[in-house]
C-alpha cells in the first residue's frame, strides 16, 4: 500500500502533482522537493509580466498552503540520488526519504552556447524568476539586447523588451523564425510585427563568437556582422533534465520514457512534464516530448491519479500559445505527417490553418489574431483532432461553416 510519496521537481508540474494528490484523498505523506528558494511557480509569465512590471512570481500555491496540506516543501535542495532497491532518496543536503512511489518532474534547462559562458553576465538564459528579474534590470530606454534564438521565448522577450524602449536585434540561424512547430504563413506574420515594433531580425545568421567590450558584448557573425550589445539572451532551446534518472538506471529516450500512464521503466517511479517523453495517444503512439505549461498541468494531475492506482492513460491533445503585443499564437495538435493544409479567415488579421492527414482527420490547427479572436475555434480544433473524425477541407476553410456543427455531425 502506498504510504509515502516524493516529487522532485517543485515546478508546476510537481505543485499540482502534490496538490492533487491531497485533491483526491491521498492520507499518506508527501515529500515535494525543489531547488529554487521559492514555492512552485508558473513560468509562461517569465517572458511577459516579470519582465514587463518586475511582477512577483504567480504561485501554484504559498509556502503555507502546502504546509496546511500536510505537503513536505523542501526548497532550496536537490536530489542528489536515488536508490532504487532501498527506494530512498538521497538529497544534497545529506539527509534522505524514503518513498513507495516516486515521481520525476525535473524540468528542463535551457540550451547554453559554451562559447559564452565566461562572459562576465553579459549573457543570459530566462528559466526562472532570478533569471527574469536579472534580465530585466539590463532593459529600458537607452539599453541594447541581442537576442539569440528566434523561438517563442526568444519572441516574448523581444516583444517585452520593445515595450520597456529597448533597442532589440534577434539572431535565428534558420531561414524563418519559429521553424519548430509553426506554419512559415503565421511565421510571416509573427515577424512582420516584430519588425513593424522595431526589432532587427535577423535569419541565416551564423555565428562566429562572441567578445566583451569596454561598455558591454558584441555578437560577431560568420558574414562579418558585428551586432553590439548592452545583454546577450540566449534562447535556442532547452535540454531535459534526466541525470537523475539515468544514474538510477531508467530508460531515456530524447527524456525520460514513459508509459501512456507515465512510468518510467521502473514501476514504482513516474516522470512528467518536460522532462518526459510519452506516447502520444492521437498520433499513433509515438513518443514525444512537450515543453508546454498544460501539459505540465496535465501530466501532474495524471500521474497523482496513477500513483493512487487509477490507471489512467493520457490522452490529451497537445497545444501550446503565445501572447506577443496584441496578439495571441495558438497551436492544437501535431502538423507532422499531414498532406493538405487550408487556411480559415476569421477577424482582420485572424486566421486559422488546418492540418490534415490523408485520410481526412484533422492533425493540427495553427491560429494567430488579435486578442481572443482565434481561442474558441482552436479549442473546437483540438476536439475535432481528439475525435479522429474525417473531416471535410472545403468546410473547414469556409469561415460560414460551424466547427461544432462538424464535431457533432
Amino acid at each position: 500500500m502506498t504510504q509515502q510519496i516524493v516529487i522532485i521537481g517543485a515546478g508546476e508540474c510537481g505543485g499540482r502533482a502534490a496538490l492533487s494528490l491531497r485533491d483526491r484523498g491521498f492520507e499518506g505523506s508527501i515529500t515535494l522537493i525543489g531547488s529554487e528558494p521559492l514555492a512552485p511557480y508558473e513560468r509562461p509569465p517569465l517572458s511577459k509580466d516579470a519582465i514587463l512590471f518586475a511582477a512577483e512570481p504567480k504561485f501554484v500555491a504559498e509556502v503555507d498552503g502546502f504546509a496546511s496540506l500536510a505537503i513536505d516543501l523542501r526548497l532550496g535542495v536537490s536530489a542528489a540520488h536515488i536508490d532504487r532497491s532501498r527506494r530512498v532518496v538521497s538529497l544534497s543536503d545529506g539527509t534522505f526519504v524514503p518513498y513507495d512511489k516516486l515521481l520525476l518532474a525535473t524540468g528542463a534547462r535551457p540550451r547554453a552556447l559554451p562559447a559564452m559562458t565566461s562572459l562576465n553576465g553579459r549573457v543570459r538564459t530566462l528559466r526562472s524568476h532570478a533569471d527574469a528579474m536579472d534580465i530585466r534590470s539590463c532593459l529600458g530606454p537607452g539599453q541594447r539586447v541581442a537576442i539569440i534564438g528566434g523561438g517563442f521565448i526568444g519572441l516574448e522577450l523581444a516583444a517585452s523588451a520593445r515595450k520597456l524602449g529597448t533597442s532589440v536585434t534577434l539572431i535565428e540561424g534558420l531561414p524563418r523564425i519559429l521553424s519548430r512547430g509553426v506554419p512559415a504563413e503565421i511565421a510571416a506574420a509573427v515577424a512582420s510585427r516584430h519588425r513593424a515594433e522595431g526589432v532587427e531580425i535577423l535569419c541565416d545568421a551564423r555565428i562566429d563568437k562572441v567578445e566583451q567590450t569596454e561598455d558591454g558584448v558584441q555578437v560577431l557573425l560568420e558574414d562579418g556582422s558585428r551586432i553590439r550589445a548592452d545583454l546577450v539572451v540566449v534562447g535556442i532551446g532547452s535540454t531535459p533534465n534526466t541525470e537523475l534518472a539515468a544514474e538510477a538506471g531508467l530508460a531515456i529516450d530524447n527524456g525520460i520514457a514513459v508509459d501512456s500512464h507515465l512510468q518510467t521503466s521502473d514501476p514504482d517511479i513516474y516522470a512528467a512534464g518536460d522532462c518526459c517523453s510519452f506516447p502520444a495517444a492521437h498520433y499513433g503512439g509515438r513518443h514525444i516530448r512537450l515543453e508546454s505549461w498544460r501539459s505540465a498541468q496535465e501530466q501532474g494531475l495524471l500521474a497523482a491519479a496513477n500513483m493512487m492506482g487509477a490507471q489512467e492513460s493520457g490522452a490529451a491533445v497537445p497545444w501550446f500559445w503565445s501572447d506577443q503585443y496584441d496578439l495571441t499564437l495558438q497551436v492544437a495538435g501535431l502538423a507532422e505527417g499531414a498532406t493538405a493544409t487550408v487556411r480559415r479567415d476569421l477577424a482582420a488579421e485572424a486566421f486559422i490553418l488546418f492540418h490534415l492527414a490523408g485520410d481526412g482527420r484533422l492533425l493540427a490547427a495553427s491560429g494567430i489574431g488579435p486578442g481572443n479572436t482565434i481561442s474558441r475555434d482552436i479549442r473546437l480544433a483540438e476536439m475535432l483532432i481528439a475525435s479522429a473524425k474525417t473531416i471535410d477541407a472545403a468546410a473547414l476553410a469556409a469561415p460560414a461553416t460551424k466547427l461544432k456543427a462538424l464535431l457533432a455531425a
